[in-house]
């Protein structure tokens, strides 16, 4: 993992209560102390069976440059969020502890210890909403977009939701996307920063601009070749098809439908190209689609889909419900005791039990250093992530993060790879 020295700082996205809880621990002494905080959902959202870590290299380089510079130590001052000595001991500040978590593309469950930071208090707890907000938007996504890959059943899904999200949020999510089995964005700042293959060809604002619908198939064929894709339905579909054969001859790369009852449309499409002699062109289908979308034109010819909305925003979940808390002082376990809050203290880690023909069985939440009996199958889940706040060599790639995911996806029970509202695909057991 490269992290870029010139990278703006990451020090200011945080809460104002990150840095008025500091000032309090600086004050009275406990600031110093070891400390443990853990990231992990109490649950998962709603109707869903199974969740995906992604954003965790994301989160590594934020840390990295999660620095004080004049420009915002002269904003705190400015707008009196802490006092001086809080501002001198931020002007020094860097991660220096350590960090273990769940590997990108890795399942997580309710109570997953997704990411352990062990460092002091101060330096530990200005952390929680940096990671939160990475952690829970990027999983969010992944999480989602598994679910439409696996809808798919094998074809390929664009990721082009650029437009129906925040700029930056857009970048993210094209790599939470890919991350979670998507083969390709249209988001060009995606393709540069994260080596995602990108794609695109025209909106119907180009089919608009010329005279008649023939001319700007011409226009985009001389320019790009006929294996480019065609949007047919602009005005009539079976036209437009008819049209772009002619234009781009038995040879076209691919029509794409973007409005409409998609599946018997792709079902006439499909006969229409046929009986044209494009059999080899390629059906495209877009338009508000989601992973229930994608499940029900299973059966039709589309060989490709294309999405947007529904997975930037997380299909209906839009954050991943995770929280950031303390559960470990100088050792000793702490833990939140409301009714409606409850969490477990101690510093935990995860593993998770196979059947012998490789089925998760149950998720393994135990005490650090003292792990269950381990079987032939079982695999812990937890891997190092920083070391004296360093980030450790050889971390797993996004490309093994995607091979990671789809091994783990076939590990789960069938019932836990179903769409509909149900129990999480394995439990999880707290020893």
């Amino acid at each position: 993992m490269v992290v870029d020295p010139a990278a703006p700082s990451t020090a200011l996205l945080t809460d104002h209560y990150e840095l008025t809880m500091l000032a309090s621990a600086l004050a009275d002494g406990t600031g110093d102390r070891t400390c443990v905080f853990e990231v992990f959902a109490r649950r998962l959202p709603d109707g869903r069976r199974y969740g995906v870590v992604a954003g965790t290299e994301r989160l590594l380089s934020a840390i990295t440059d999660f620095r004080f510079t004049d420009a915002e130590l002269a904003q705190l001052e400015a707008t009196a969020v802490v006092g001086a000595d809080t501002l001198a001991w931020l002007a020094d500040y860097s991660f220096s502890g350590e960090i273990d978590g769940y590997p990108e593309g890795e399942l997580y469950f309710p109570g997953s210890p997704v990411l352990t930071v062990r460092g002091t208090f101060a330096e530990a707890v200005v952390l929680e909403t940096l990671a939160l907000s990475i952690l829970n938007h990027d999983s969010a996504i992944a999480s989602a977009a598994a679910r439409m890959t696996g809808a798919a059943n094998s074809r390929p899904i664009i990721e082009m939701g650029g437009r129906r999200t925040h700029e930056h949020a857009a970048v993210a999510a094209a790599r939470a996307a890919y991350l979670a089995g998507f083969a390709a964005t249209s988001n060009l700042e995606a393709g540069r920063r994260y080596g995602i293959p990108t794609r695109g060809t025209v909106a119907h604002a180009f089919m608009l601009l010329h005279d008649d619908e023939e001319e700007a198939f011409r226009a985009q064929v001389r320019k790009l070749g006929a294996d480019t894709t065609l949007l047919v339905d602009t005005y009539d579909i079976t036209a437009g098809i008819e049209a772009a054969v002619r234009v781009a001859g038995a040879e076209l790369g691919a029509i794409r439908i973007d409005s409409g009852d998609v599946g018997p449309l792709a079902r006439r499409a499909r006969e229409q190209l046929d009986a044209l002699g494009a059999k080899d062109t390629r059906i495209i289908v877009s338009g508000d689609l989601d992973e229930y979308a994608i499940a029900a034109l299973r059966a039709e010819p589309v060989d490709a889909y294309g999405v947007g909305t529904s997975v930037v925003t997380g299909s209906g979940a839009p954050t991943a419900g995770m929280v950031y808390k303390l559960v470990e002082v100088d050792g000793r376990p702490v833990a939140k005791r409301s009714a409606y809050k409850e969490s477990r203290g101690g510093r935990k880690a995860a593993l998770r039990r196979h059947k012998e023909t490789g089925t998760a069985l149950e998720e393994v939440i135990h005490r650090a250093g003292e792990p269950p009996e381990r079987g032939p199958h079982d695999r812990e889940l937890q891997i190092p992530l920083m070391r004296s706040g360093q980030i450790v060599d050889d971390l797993p790639t996004l490309d093994d993060g995607r091979q990671r995911l789809r091994r783990a996806l076939v590990s789960l029970p069938w019932e836990g790879l179903k769409l509909s509202s149900g129990e999480p695909a394995i439990p999880t057991v707290f020893r």
